[in-house]
């Protein structure tokens, strides 16, 4: 089913707002933004950590990164740093042919991942980036644990709005028939407002529509 759903979303490019309001109106990853314009991913979710101003985690977990996987780096206690950049990206993307990067953090190399226009969504940039040597304490497991059943398996779906994330829980047909629906009520509400000149008030609001339709 989660196949169903990803294929869906991509064949009919259903957007971040969409899909949060199939979730009624949840699911976003806070001030995530893309660094680029125009790109439109949706795939399963491989959750990686950097931990301690330190991405020696991040540079043992990608290792695993499947075809059409969107990565989503997790940092804890790394001071505003950012966890990767160029190369790193580079590696994931075009190397393990990710479909995208995601990151509760900062990104550096900004010149270089502008210029390459690598589907990214991350909350910046900055120049200061993390350490690449092994901490010498580890992140607690059950705060590890925690995240991977919340995240890994996860479907993300990313546009120009932002990151919103599908959980695990709601890979069934009854999401499926959801954004189905979501998508044949939009197609409605813009023909009522464009052929039939409805206001907003009239569709959205009081859904004349349907009266009208009965």
């Amino acid at each position: 089913m989660k196949k169903k759903i990803i294929d869906y979303i991509k064949r009919n490019r259903v957007s971040t707002t969409e899909v949060a309001d199939c979730m009624n109106k949840s699911g976003v990853l806070e001030n995530i933004m893309p660094i680029n314009k125009g790109h439109f991913k949706v795939g399963n979710v491989k959750w990686v950590y950097a931990f301690a101003e330190s991405n020696w985690t991040v540079h043992k977990q990608v290792v695993d990164t499947q075809k059409g996987d969107i990565i989503f780096l997790e940092a804890f206690d790394c001071q505003h740093r950012a966890i990767i950049g160029e190369l790193v990206c580079k590696y994931i993307l075009l190397y393990q042919q990710a479909e995208g990067i995601i990151s509760n953090s900062k990104m550096r190399d900004a010149a270089a991942l502008l210029r390459e226009n690598y589907p990214i969504w991350c909350t910046g940039f900055t120049p200061v980036g993390c350490f690449n040597t092994k901490p010498e304490i580890s992140l607690d497991k059950e705060i590890i644990k925690q995240q991977q059943v919340k995240y890994d398996g996860a479907i993300a779906v990313c546009d120009d709005c932002g990151v919103v994330i599908i959980p695990k829980q709601l890979h069934t047909q009854e999401f499926l028939d959801k954004l189905i629906k979501m998508e044949e009520q939009e197609d409605i509400w813009f023909e009522r407002l464009d052929r039939f000149k409805e206001n907003t008030f009239e569709i959205v609001c009081l859904k004349t529509y349907l009266k009208k339709e009965n």
